[in-house]
């Protein structure tokens, strides 16, 4: 029985000595209250750059999260709002994906709809489905 021990201990001695060295833990690594904080004054001082607090919790968490003064990992164009197009157009949706401006659309979409709906102006009949699909074409073609 002991001379099994001896063996199992040797083996896992040996292997473990021929194991290379993980990936050493940053020293600095935070709690999630310490991220949170950071986070909070990132935010409060519109450095953000789009992140999300979880992907910031991760990086922050693992040690590699920017100082709150520092610029932000991903970070958003600050040009300026193109000008609208002749004739009223909105301006377009660059720099979106497509599945952000179809949300962008449909927010709009909306609050046309709420107050059309207010306004008496949606057509006897004419649901809310209905009401999307034209105004979706209407804002695509507005090149939104």
């Amino acid at each position: 029985m002991n001379t099994r021990f001896l063996i199992v201990v040797a083996a896992v001695a040996s292997a473990v000595a021929f194991v290379p060295i993980a990936a050493p833990v940053p020293a600095i690594a935070k709690t999630m209250k310490e991220c949170a904080a950071e986070w909070d004054k990132m935010k409060a001082a519109n450095q953000t750059g789009g992140m999300k607090y979880r992907d910031f919790t991760k990086q922050c968490m693992s040690g590699g999260a920017a100082p709150v003064g520092a610029a932000p990992a991903r970070t958003t164009p600050t040009t300026a709002a193109p000008a609208p197009a002749a004739g009223g157009a909105a301006p377009t949706a660059a720099g979106k994906t497509g599945r952000q401006a179809m949300i962008a659309r449909e927010r709009a979409c909306g609050a046309e709809w709420k107050a059309d709906k207010a306004a008496g102006k949606i057509p006897a009949g004419q649901k809310w489905p209905q009401y999307w699909s034209e105004c979706d074409k209407r804002k695509k073609a507005q090149g939104m």
